[in-house]
């Protein structure tokens, strides 16, 4: 019997109205510190790896602190790494042993995380990586840790063995947490190419048997939304750390850090302030995209001070303008320069990332609207109509555009990250 009873359409258009996430990367590589790709970057052995699979212990762990705090940030879903690319298990799977099972910590961790943010009425995803570097089987290529190395009489490799293991924990996943909402594997790289030259070994859609892999989990769990980076069509395609400058044209979902690192980087301090953060979130909105922004928690299974500083101050943006953001869309009117426009029914979001002198003007607005007010206090915005043939001084500057709204400003801008004006349509 499946897990999931929700028909795929019912899970895309809750999808699409949710538009902000917390992506989760937390693994071994929060005790080096140093990003998640610490064991390739340093090539790093296992025997040398081991050292924090032998010390992975998050006595602070607390899952209801981080869905607590996605929820405080306006979140309405999350995306969990279940295992990176360096092969460790969050959860206790029976097909390996290098699993958090085997740490000092002992016990699952998926279980938990996904209890607390259900509790918290937060949507459930889980990023599964199809490389492992630490699998036996998992033959050596380009972005391998041990790539150049010489393999001595070391056992030959069977791609065929990784990817029944592979399928497998797919399996587990799908069949030990309820209904998922969201499969997020990562990546395929069969024609990745790195300083000009393709990637040696690259795998992609063959190698994973992506076909097999999809329709095992849309057997398993039907409503549940797979993105595209089996190298086959997924249900939305991925962007990271990118925000495309035109709307891709289907669904999508831009994934984005706080500071460059997905994992925890005790020295990354390359954090991106509050309103650029917001102003992401509404452009990828406007472009009709949801924002998946990432935490990486520490070693000790907190997130640290400056995440969750980010987080309140995206909060306290999301507490009084959030309607501009979850079930809100694009909209078919051209928004001014420096400025975006949202829309949900007959609400027009008007979002200022520039905030002009007195007055900005709204083409194809006049006679459309109704009311406006800014959002963050409700309080009116004017209407104008600006004639500059009687207006002094503005003689030369011509008539606007027919079918232009003009609302007039206060002076003093809105202490908020991106002022948004409400207009009532």
């Amino acid at each position: 019997m499946p897990l999931s009873h929700r028909t795929f359409a019912a899970r895309l258009t809750e999808f699409r109205a949710q538009r902000f996430g917390l992506f989760i990367h937390w693994g071994l590589y929060a005790l080096a510190a140093r990003h998640e790709w610490v064991m390739q970057r340093e090539h790093l052995t296992d025997p040398e790896y081991r050292r924090y699979f032998d010390r992975f212990q998050p006595d602070l762990f607390d899952p209801r602190a981080w869905a607590e705090a996605a929820d405080a940030a306006g979140m309405r879903y999350m995306v969990l790494t279940t295992k990176h690319h360096d092969g460790f298990c969050l959860w206790d799977s029976a097909l390996t042993d290098y699993s958090v099972a085997g740490t000092p910590h002992g016990k699952d961790l998926v279980g938990p995380i996904v209890d607390a943010f259900r509790e918290r009425g937060l949507g459930v995803g889980f990023y599964h990586s199809l490389i492992d570097w630490h699998h036996p089987d998992f033959p050596v290529d380009g972005l391998h840790p041990r790539f150049g190395e010489d393999q001595g009489d070391a056992p030959p490799r069977d791609m065929a063995k990784y990817r029944a293991y592979l399928h497998g924990q797919v399996e587990e996943l799908l069949t030990r947490y309820g209904p998922v909402d969201t499969m997020w594997f990562d990546f395929s790289y069969s024609a990745r190419r790195r300083a000009g030259r393709p990637t040696p070994g690259g795998k992609g859609a063959a190698d994973w048997d992506s076909e097999g892999l999809l329709a095992l989990v849309r057997r398993l769990q039907p409503g549940i939304l797979v993105n595209n980076r089996l190298e086959i069509p997924g249900d939305f395609v991925t962007p990271e750390q990118f925000q495309p400058p035109e709307p891709p044209g289907e669904v999508w979902e831009s994934c984005q850090t706080l500071n460059g690192s997905w994992g925890y980087d005790r020295d990354n301090l390359d954090f991106k302030p509050v309103d650029l953060l917001v102003r992401m979130l509404v452009d990828t909105v406007s472009k009709d995209g949801n924002l998946l922004l990432n935490v990486g928690p520490n070693g000790r299974g907190e997130l640290e001070p400056r995440a969750l500083a980010t987080l309140r101050g995206i909060g306290e943006w999301m507490r009084l303008h959030g309607r501009s953001i979850h079930g809100a869309g694009p909209s078919a009117f051209t928004a001014p320069p420096d400025c975006r426009y949202t829309q949900r029914g007959d609400r027009l979001y008007l979002h200022l990332f520039a905030w002009p002198y007195r007055h900005v003007h709204l083409p194809g607005l006049s006679g459309l609207a109704r009311y406006a007010q800014l959002l963050d206090d409700a309080s009116e915005i004017r209407f104008e109509n600006p004639d500059p043939a009687i207006d002094s001084g503005n003689t030369k500057l011509g008539a606007l555009p027919p079918g232009t709204l003009t609302l007039r400003l206060p002076v003093r801008r809105p202490d908020v990250a991106v002022p948004v004006i409400e207009i009532f349509l």
